[in-house]
């Protein structure tokens, strides 16, 4: 146990996750069945603790085990407000950016042990060629990946399977934010919610995506002094361009105006599978419409429905179902067939993908 991390460092990432999760001291004793006194002492690594007492904590904390038993990479970019220099305990930003990066942080362990074991190899990462420094150069950047990676301009079917392609592995989660990502060395991962409606999901993975291609977000030619928000509005067109070139609006503005028109973007949304903001938004960047009409589209959301009349009803699985990237999903039934992990170890890598039967041998 302790050779990743000393007796005082398993103590502080406690101490954090316990803070993260807006509980006393007394309050994790009772959930643990330990005295604060002890607490306090294990916190500061005074107290060793063993397997079966750092289970219940992990359990107690809703944190993976191998959080409490590794160092945290450093997180390059994230979706969630930042609390810089911020105490872990100190606000609800600050504790919902804890507990994000230590999801991320477990789905790079996760992804570094397939490679370790020779199950899956580090994709190479798409960096686009020339700076960055607008909106429209990251659109031109996101048309790009698109040319790099073979997609023309056709509706992308499975962003998991595109950030794979791109270099960064994806994975759907639980998260307090909407995602996270990180480059550590040779390998990019992210990590996006599972609580976000599906076309959100997906403007969060080519959001993240965004990140990784267009680089670090301190070291772009973007540069330190633009603030967050001009930085994150880059990163933004880039997505929707990635999710919904715009060339591919066209069709919607040949069609006459009012309901037609309307009913033709809807029809767009649905087989590109993104959000009704995102459509409108992307519409607006041909400045054909006035803005009153962009103001009656914006506001006039079409329901579930109407998007699934104009699809056929056809399933729509994509970073619901669909949890992990393929790569990782061949990777560990991979290891589990030559019995280099359990198949509930292949469970907890797959995010529930899968279930426990789905891998054990008859």
């Amino acid at each position: 146990m302790t050779d990743q991390l000393s007796w005082e460092s398993i103590g502080e990432r406690v101490r954090e996750s316990r803070s993260a999760a807006g509980l006393s001291q007394h309050a994790l004793g009772e959930l643990i069945g330990l005295e604060r006194s002890m607490v306090s002492k294990l916190e500061s690594g005074e107290r060793r603790i063993d397997a079966v007492e750092l289970t219940h904590l992990a359990r107690a904390l809703d944190c993976p085990l191998s959080h409490f038993l590794s160092p945290a990479p450093e997180v390059v970019s994230r979706r969630s407000a930042i609390a810089g220099g911020s105490a872990v305990g100190d606000s609800q930003a600050a504790r919902s950016a804890y507990r994000t990066e230590a999801l991320l942080s477990v789905w790079l362990r996760d992804v570094r042990q397939l490679i370790d074991l020779g199950f899956l190899a580090p994709r190479p990462m798409a960096r686009f060629p020339k700076s960055v420094s607008d909106t429209r150069t990251a659109r031109r950047a996101a048309l790009w990946l698109r040319s790099e990676l073979g997609l023309s301009t056709e509706p992308i079917e499975s962003v998991a399977a595109v950030c794979e392609q791109a270099g960064q592995f994806t994975a759907v989660v639980s998260l307090p934010s909407d995602g996270a990502s990180l480059v550590d060395d040779d390998v990019a991962v992210a990590v996006v919610a599972e609580e976000q409606a599906p076309g959100r999901r997906r403007s969060t993975a080519a959001h993240e995506l965004g990140h990784m291609v267009l680089g670090d977000e301190y070291s772009n030619d973007l540069g330190v002094h633009a603030s967050r928000e001009d930085r994150e509005r880059v990163i933004e067109a880039f997505a929707a361009e990635l999710l919904l070139p715009n060339s591919a609006l066209r069709e919607v503005l040949v069609a006459s105006e009012g309901e037609s028109r309307r009913h033709a973007l809807v029809t767009l949304a649905a087989r590109y599978r993104v959000s009704w903001s995102l459509a409108v938004s992307q519409l607006r960047q041909h400045g054909s419409l006035d803005s009153g009409e962009l103001h009656r589209l914006r506001v006039c959301v079409p329901t579930d429905v109407e998007f699934r009349e104009a699809l056929g009803w056809k399933p729509q699985p994509d970073l619901a179902s669909v949890r992990v990237p393929p790569g990782i999903s061949s990777a560990v039934v991979a290891a589990v067939r030559e019995h280099a992990i359990t198949p509930g170890r292949g469970v907890e890598m797959m995010r529930g993908q899968i279930a426990l039967q789905d891998l054990s041998e008859d």
